[in-house]
């Protein structure tokens, strides 16, 4: 009997594979082209306010729906995640509110 892998094992269907590298292109050229645009620019204090709490909106917009569900775990997660976000910054938060998420729904 061989241990051997079969060769589909790791196989990706044509169309994920596509969207996952539009979604990329998509992201990297969001950066780039958001780069140039300002590279060489003084912003005034309302837009660089609005651009510092893009991450915040961002992160707003991903746990939002855990608002609505009818899991516990990501409604235990979702007050974990908003403690969180009262006492740390950003990058901690985001961090703690995924872990707990997938810890959770492991749980219960």
């Amino acid at each position: 009997m061989s241990d051997a892998l079969p060769t589909n094992a790791f196989s990706i269907d044509s169309l994920t594979l596509v969207t996952i590298l539009l979604m990329a292109l998509t992201t990297y050229l969001t950066r780039v082209l958001g780069f140039a645009l300002v590279h060489n620019r003084t912003l005034n204090p309302k837009l660089m306010a609005v651009l510092e709490n893009v991450p915040g909106c961002v992160l707003i917009s991903v746990i939002a729906p855990s608002f609505v569900s009818d899991r516990p775990s990501d409604l235990l997660a979702l007050m974990i995640t908003l403690i969180a976000a009262m006492r740390l910054s950003l990058l901690p938060t985001v961090i703690i509110g995924v872990v707990s998420t997938g810890l959770l729904r492991q749980v219960l």
